[in-house]
């Protein structure tokens, strides 16, 4: 649906060239949740706006579905972003229009479409964001979950094939991030739409995306399907976002003193709920303390992850008999 190749930006600020993406290649597959992720600064919401060309690349070409829209202009332009929706952080609703206006301003903007199929489309809109009973209210009449699903029907309103979104839970409180997340979801298993969403929340990441791309200084630093990313990631960056994600700002927990091999145990799929480490310390005799663990769901898919200190003499052969069942064993270093 979406190819990225190459695609630098750079920005003139007092006569000197300030990158703000490093030439960078993604291809994004139709119908997939694709997630960026990377702290402030990181370039996440420039190679966002490189899609719709809000933002010009400096260098390289913007593929969408086959068509190297990178220097396209005029009506050519205005159609393409009437295929590419988009929800905002701050909702960027219109104060002094109604929620049944705010909708229907993409539409009013596409020549030839009469009222009543105006108004026919926003009634579905507002029944598919949960919003039917609000059409009249205005936005400062609205809780941060109602404008941002506001935001949601207004990006659809043309019926796009791509969906970004800059941020769209930030501004929300943990409940209604659910929610709105949900949402999301349901768009994409029904419509089948490409959504392309930006963060720098691991967890949001983990709730609704199917791969991520890591931003670190204007690079990707890591890619992949999301639980890979999540139970195994390879770079500092990556690392830390999960690491955020499990323990929040107080980091992980310190295992200094704790006796035995310290071990991470990764599970994932129905083996998440096999009682593999009882039949392994049944069968080997070793020991165990469980330190910390956590199992959930990335997506659609379960996992577990344990964090051990184990003893005992056959340690090689329960480690051998984990790995045998589907786990990915791994020795925490000191």
């Amino acid at each position: 649906m979406i190819t990225l190749k190459a695609v630098a930006k750079s920005y003139r600020v007092r006569g000197r060239d300030i990158p703000a993406l490093q030439p960078t290649d993604l291809a994004i597959d139709a119908g997939e949740v694709f997630g960026i992720i990377g702290h402030s600064g990181a370039g996440k919401s420039t190679l966002l706006r490189l899609i719709n060309l809000l933002e010009r690349p400096t260098a390289g070409r913007v593929v969408i579905e086959g068509a190297d829209v990178t220097g396209i202009d005029g009506a050519a332009l205005r159609d393409l972003r009437a295929g590419i929706g988009m929800i905002f952080q701050h909702f960027n609703l219109l104060s002094s229009r109604t929620v049944r206006e705010n909708i229907a301003f993409p539409l009013r903007l596409r020549p030839g479409m009469d009222e009543a199929a105006i108004n026919l489309r926003v009634q579905e809109l507002l029944e598919r964001v949960g919003l039917a009973g609000h059409a009249d209210n205005y936005p400062a009449q609205l809780s941060g979950g109602q404008k941002q699903r506001v935001g949601i029907a207004r990006a659809l309103a043309n019926k796009p094939r791509v969906l970004l979104c800059d941020e769209a839970t930030s501004a929300l409180d943990p409940q209604t991030t659910a929610s709105v997340l949900d949402l999301l979801l349901d768009i994409n298993r029904e419509l089948g739409l490409t959504i392309v969403l930006i963060t720098h929340e691991m967890d949001v990441i983990r709730r609704v995306c199917d791969r991520v791309a890591v931003l670190d200084a204007g690079r990707v630093v890591e890619l992949g399907n999301v639980v890979d990313v999540f139970l195994h990631p390879e770079h500092p960056t990556t690392r830390r976002f999960v690491s955020e994600a499990e323990h929040g700002d107080e980091g992980g927990p310190d295992y200094s003193g704790v006796a035995g091999n310290l071990m991470r145990l990764s599970f994932r799929g129905e083996t998440t709920y096999a009682p593999t480490l009882s039949e392994v310390v049944r069968d080997t005799g070793i020991e165990y303390n469980l330190l910390s663990g956590r199992i959930d769901r990335i997506k659609d898919i379960p996992y577990g992850q344990l964090t051990l200190a184990m003893r005992g003499e056959r340690m090689d052969a329960a480690v051998a008999q984990l790995r045998a069942a589907g786990v990915v064993v791994q020795e925490i270093a000191r």
